[in-house]
C-alpha cells in the first residue's frame, strides 16, 4: 500500500528542507491512458536540485509528524467532492513517517491526505497535493478507487479549513512507475497553482503485496 521512488525530492514548506520520499501513496487498480502530459510540464515551475544526502544511497533527509503549526496561515483542504467518481471525503493533514520514509495516507481508506508540507488551498504557486487509497483487503474500495476514471475538463471541490470551496478542473491524468514518478514536479512550490490527487495503479505483485505504478491526476482552478 505504497508507492516507491528512489533518491526523488518533495517539496516542504517555505524555509524547511526539501525531504527523501521512499514512498508515497496508496494502493491500486488497473492501468489508465496518460491524458494532458504536456499541460502538466507546462505548469510546473524549475525542478528542484537534490541536496547529496538525496541521491540514490545517500541518507535520509529528518522529517517531522504531520501535524499543522500553531498560528499557520496555511489554508489546509478539509473535504474533497469529486462528483462525475461519486467521492466525498474528508481530508486530514499528513506528513512522512519517520521510521518508513513513507507518505503517511489516512488509515481509514474512505479518507485522503494532503501533504502539509506543501501548499494550502490558499497558494497562488505550487502543487497541492492529497493522496489517498484505492482499496485494501481489510476495508475494500477506497476513496480513490475511481481515480483513474478521471477525464480532461471533469469538475471536483476543495472545502477548505476556512469554509470556501474552490473548483478545480481536470487537465490531466498520468500513470508512473513507482521508481519513476518524477515527485519533484507534483510536490513543487513554484510553478502554476494546481491540485495533485495521486493514487497506486497497474498491476497487483502477490509477492509484495503492492501495486507497481502510481495514478496521478492534476487539476487547475476553474
Amino acid at each position: 500500500m505504497t508507492v516507491r521512488n528512489r533518491g526523488a525530492l518533495a517539496a516542504m514548506a517555505a524555509g524547511a528542507a526539501a525531504l527523501t520520499l521512499a514512498t508515497v501513496v496508496a494502493c491500486g487498480s488497473e492501468p489508465a491512458e496518460d491524458v494532458g502530459g504536456d499541460e502538466v510540464a507546462a505548469l510546473a515551475g524549475a525542478t528542484l536540485t537534490p541536496p547529496a544526502s538525496a541521491s540514490a544511497g545517500g541518507g535520509a533527509v529528518p522529517v517531522n509528524p504531520g501535524t499543522l503549526p500553531a498560528g499557520s496561515e496555511t489554508v489546509p483542504p478539509v473535504k474533497l467532492s469529486i462528483p462525475p467518481i461519486r467521492v466525498t471525503a474528508t481530508v486530514n493533514p499528513v506528513g512522512v513517517n519517520e521510521r518508513t520514509d513513507e507518505f503517511e495516507v489516512p488509515p481509514s481508506v474512505d479518507q485522503v491526505g494532503w501533504y502539509r508540507y506543501g501548499p494550502g488551498l490558499e497558494t497562488d504557486a505550487g502543487s497541492v497535493v492529497i493522496a489517498g487509497h484505492v482499496d485494501s483487503a481489510e476495508q475494500g474500495k477506497g476513496a480513490f478507487f475511481r481515480l483513474r476514471e478521471l477525464g480532461r475538463g471533469d469538475r471536483l471541490t476543495a472545502t477548505g479549513s476556512d469554509g470556501r470551496e474552490r473548483s478545480y478542473r481536470v487537465v490531466a491524468r498520468e500513470e508512473y512507475r513507482k521508481s519513476k514518478i518524477p515527485l519533484e514536479r507534483y510536490f513543487a512550490r513554484d510553478g502554476k497553482p494546481r491540485l495533485t490527487l495521486i493514487t497506486c495503479g497497474g498491476p497487483f505483485d502477490a509477492n509484495t503485496r503492492s501495486y507497481r505504478d502510481n495514478i496521478v491526476v492534476t487539476a487547475v482552478p476553474a
